[in-house]
């Protein structure tokens, strides 16, 4: 039973964008490694764009310097 979590930055992905990576998520591993779909979890946790750290600065940071 493949379990993949999925992690963005919480920022606006809507309900219909999250429905499409839950179900490419599941396509994928059907047709690549062909894990049953009935059985594969996906979960998508959004967090906070002032908890999440690249090049040792937090995405709203990044953001406000137009990285």
């Amino acid at each position: 039973m493949p379990f993949v979590n999925v992690k963005i930055t919480r920022d606006g992905a809507t309900a219909e964008q999250k429905a499409a990576l839950i179900k490419g998520v599941t396509q994928l591993l059907a047709d690549t490694p062909g894990k049953h779909p009935a059985t594969t979890v996906v979960v998508i946790e959004e967090v906070d764009t002032d908890n999440w750290g690249i090049g040792g600065e937090s995405v709203t940071a990044r953001r406000k310097a137009g990285k």
